[in-house]
């Protein structure tokens, strides 16, 4: 029997402009970062890209601060 991971639903996801306007950047530099690895994406159905707010927020804290490109 293999063990599935199933995301928690209660589990807070931001789109690129909640995540730009918290790191005072353009939503094209998160969209950037999570290209680079520096941040990772989920994808839509319908392909657009969402962030896990822990992980953001682990990275506002200080937590490995991705870097601008």
């Amino acid at each position: 029997m293999t063990a599935v991971r199933h995301r928690p639903e209660s589990e807070a996801l931001l789109t690129p402009s909640e995540v730009a306007t918290l790191f005072r950047v353009d939503p094209k530099t998160v969209t950037r970062w999570a290209k680079a690895g520096k941040l990772t994406s989920i994808r839509t159905l319908g392909g657009h890209r969402r962030y896990r707010e822990t992980e953001v927020r682990s990275l506002l804290d200080g937590h490995t601060a991705p870097i601008e490109t």
